[in-house]
Formats: structure tokens, sequence, C-alpha cells
């Protein structure tokens, strides 16, 4: 079959948009490769998935997949395209949009300035909820890797998060340590490794390795994750910049039992048809 699609990007983190609420297809997990495949198919970390709501009292509901195929949870920058993505589209004309994911309602606000602010909820701190195997709640965790003991923060912002702090973002060993805190048996659903140089209070710098995917220019829930790690240990204030290699996020957390605030922009790059 014929599908349309959409190629976005948040921040240089990019993905394929699906709407299947005009068209129709069971996507397959080969499918979610064969799209994603950045030299046989059309390339992107994700592809997301709009479809109509399962609850009728939000206006859509929307899926996210990993270029490996696995779907996930939550997706930052993906919940921001999402919303630009959907009014191009003519899906809807409202401004703020409720949304049904996997993991929750989230709401999108569409701003005058281009700007995309989603409420990402409140993070989840507990072990068991993230999930992290460790016998209480702490604002940081001691991880034994293979040959060294790493101090990281773990938080879910619907999908679970490792953030640990390093002096020079540039010079961190993202893509050796990546995939082995990705693959950490202590986090039995695996993942996001992020790498945080915090410059000031209202200021930091972040490397991501998402799980299933690899090192990405930008993560939108790993900016919050890594906020709200900062300011559980004390570092960070409530309103904080968090500058990717992709570029920048305004981050804003009051606090437990507060939602994060993430507020950042979203791009259209292209729009083709694809046959699976």
């Amino acid at each position: 079959m014929i599908l349309k699609f959409t190629k976005m990007h948040g921040l240089g983190n990019d993905f394929v948009m699906l709407d299947l609420v005009t068209q129709r297809c069971n996507l397959r997990a080969s499918d979610i490769r064969k799209l994603a495949d950045r030299r046989r198919g059309i390339g992107c970390d994700q592809v997301l998935v709009v479809e109509p709501p399962g609850d009728p009292d939000v206006d859509f509901r929307y899926r996210t997949y990993n270029a490996d195929g696995r779907e996930v949870e939550q997706c930052g920058n993906g919940a921001r395209c999402f919303a630009r993505f959907v009014r191009d589209r003519k899906l809807t004309h409202k401004d703020r949009i409720s949304v049904e994911t996997s993991n929750g309602i989230i709401e999108l606000q569409l701003r005058e300035d281009k700007q995309v602010e989603v409420n990402m909820g409140v993070p989840r701190l507990e072990p068991a909820a993230i999930p992290f195997q460790a016998a209480t709640q702490a604002s940081d965790y001691s991880l034994q890797l293979p040959d060294r003991e790493l101090s990281i923060g773990a938080v879910s912002m619907g999908n679970p998060h490792a953030v640990t702090l390093v002096e020079d973002v540039d010079a961190a060993p993202v893509n050796e340590l990546g995939p082995v805190i990705e693959q950490h048996p202590d986090f039995p659903e695996q993942v996001n490794a992020g790498f945080m140089q915090v410059l000031s209070p209202s200021e930091v710098r972040l490397r991501v390795f998402e799980r299933g995917v690899g090192e990405t220019l930008a993560c939108g829930s790993g900016a919050c994750a890594a906020v709200v790690v900062g300011r559980l240990q004390d570092l960070l204030d409530e309103k904080v910049t968090v500058h990717l290699r992709g570029g920048d996020l305004e981050i804003a957390w009051a606090g437990e039992s507060h939602p994060v605030i993430m507020t950042g922009p979203a791009t259209t790059v292209f729009e083709g048809s694809v046959r699976l």
C-alpha cells in the first residue's frame, strides 16, 4: 500500500509522522525499521503515529516507535512535532490539544511564537515506577558498570532515564558508556542515558544516548529528566535552559507532585509517500 508521511524534527531529533486518522495501515516492527532506515528508507530516529483517541475526552492518540521497531512510552521532541503536525494537516484547529499516549494523557499548547509547550506530566521517582532496581528512593544512586562505578539520578518521564553529571559534556564517553547504561540489568526495560554538564543553576548542557536509537541531537524527555535530577540534587533553579547538540529547550519544574513543562520548536522538513 501507499502511505503518505511527513518528515519532521525537534532540534535535529527526527521523525517520520504518519496520519492514521485519515489513512489505514497495520504497522509491523519490520515496517518501522524500513521507514527508519537512513540508507534504504526515509530515515529517522523514531516513527510517530497519529490515531483516533480511545478516550472520547481527548483529541488524539499517538504512538511512538524507536528505529529498532519497538514501541516506547514517551518522546518529548515527538510530542511537539505531533502538535505541529495535526495542526498543519488540519486534523484540528485547536491551540491546546489533549493527547492520549501509552503512558497517560499529555497536554500540548501551540504558542503564537511558533514554539510548542508540552505538559510532560509529573515525573515518577519511585524506583519500581521507573522501573529501576533499588531498595529505596534517592536523589542519586550508585550504578556498577563492568569497569567502574557510576553515580546516577534515575527518573521516569513516561520513559526511564539515568542521568549522570560530567565536567565536560563534549569529552563525555557517551558512545562508550551509553550502550552499557542502556542495557544495565538494574533497568529491566532498558534506559535512556543522559550526560549533563551544569553551567549555572539556570543553564545546563546535555547529551543523551536513547535506548533503541543511540545518541540523538536532542531528547525532550531526557532534558526534562536531567532538570528533575539536577533539582533533586539542589543544583538547579525552577526554570532551566537545556543546551542540546541540536538546539535549546526551556524546562520548568516546581518540584515533587508538579508536572514538568517543556517548551521548544517543531520543524517540518518535507512530505512524501512510501510503499509498504
